[in-house]
C-alpha cells in the first residue's frame, strides 16, 4: 500500500500512514515534516515526500508533536542520514531521548484487550515496529520565536500537555489550520466513534491535562483540523474541541 497523501491547502499535505498521520509543509523546494509515523512507515514517509515533489534532503526540520513510537518513527534516521534537526517542546526533549517513557504499556493494553478494536490494533502495532525504540540522540527544543517558527509553513507551536508532558500542536494561522497530533483526534482503530474526540483513556499520560488542553485548542482561530489519527476535519476547531470535551465527560461505555 502506498502513501495516502491528501492536499489540504497550498503547500500543506496530510498523509495517512499505517494508523498514524504526518503533515508535510512546503515552501518552494523546502519542507517541514511534522511527525514521521511508525518505525516501519519509513518507506511511506519517503513516498509521501516524493509525491509532493520533495526529497528527504529538502527537509529543513522535523517537528514532533510528541515522542510516542508512532510519531517519532523515522526522526532519528532523518537526523543521522540527512543532518535534519529534530525539534520538540522542551518538556518532550528528554522523552525523545528515552530518558523516560510516557506510553501505554503492554500490561495496560492486555487489560483493555476486551475492548473492540484493541487486539487488531495491537497486532498491527507489532507489525509496524510500534514496540521498537528509536530514540533521537540529539533532539532539540523548538527554536525561540515570538510567533511562527522560521521554517517552511511558518508553524506556531502550541503546548498541549496531557497525552504526554510535552505534547505540542501546531497552528498555521495564515491557513486557518491546526495540526493537533494526539491532543485531538477524529478517529482511531480502538475507538467506536468518529469525529472529534480524545483518544481512549489508556493512551494518555494524564487524562485530566489532556482534557484541559482541549481549551487551548479551542482558543485557536482555525477551521480545519489535521489530527494525528483519523481523517481531516473541516469545520470550526473550537467546535471540534468542545465536542471532544463533551464526549470525554460521558461514561466510557457511552462515548
Amino acid at each position: 500500500m502506498g502513501a495516502d497523501v491528501r492536499h489540504v491547502a497550498d503547500g500543506i499535505y496530510l498523509v495517512h500512514g499505517s494508523h498514524t498521520n504526518w503533515v508535510i509543509l512546503t515552501d518552494g523546494d523546502a519542507v517541514t515534516l511534522i511527525d514521521t509515523g511508525y518505525p516501519k512507515d519509513r518507506r511511506l514517509v519517503l513516498e509521501s515526500l516524493a509525491a509532493v515533489g520533495a526529497a528527504p534532503e529538502a527537509i529543513t526540520a522535523v517537528l514532533i508533536t510528541h515522542a510516542h513510537n508512532d510519531h517519532l518513527g523515522s526522526a532519528e534516521h532523518l537526523r543521522t542520514t540527512y543532518g535534519t534537526p529534530v525539534y520538540l517542546h522542551e518538556a518532550e526533549v528528554p522523552h525523545a531521548r528515552r530518558d523516560f517513557l510516557q506510553q501505554v504499556s503492554t500490561p495496560e493494553v492486555l487489560r483493555n484487550a476486551w475492548r473492540p478494536g484493541v487486539l487488531p490494533w495491537a497486532v498491527h502495532v507489532l507489525r509496524v515496529g510500534g514496540t521498537e525504540q528509536h530514540p533521537v540522540a540529539a533532539p532539540e527544543a523548538f527554536p525561540p520565536a515570538d510567533g511562527p517558527l522560521d521554517l517552511p509553513g511558518r508553524p506556531v507551536p502550541v503546548h498541549t500537555p496531557g497525552h504526554t508532558d510535552g505534547h505540542a500542536a501546531f497552528h498555521l494561522p495564515d491557513a486557518g489550520i491546526v495540526v493537533s497530533g494526539d491532543a485531538l483526534a477524529s478517529g482511531h482503530a480502538t475507538s467506536r466513534i468518529q469525529g472529534p474526540q480524545l483518544l481512549p483513556d489508556m493512551f494518555h499520560h494524564e487524562r485530566a491535562r489532556a482534557v484541559a488542553s482541549l481549551d487551548v485548542l479551542a482558543a485557536l482561530d482555525a477551521d480545519t483540523l489535521l489530527p494525528g489519527h483519523g481523517p481531516v476535519h473541516h469545520g470550526s476547531v473550537r467546535a471540534a474541541a468542545e465536542l471532544a470535551r463533551e464526549r470525554a465527560s460521558r461514561p466510557p461505555n457511552a462515548r
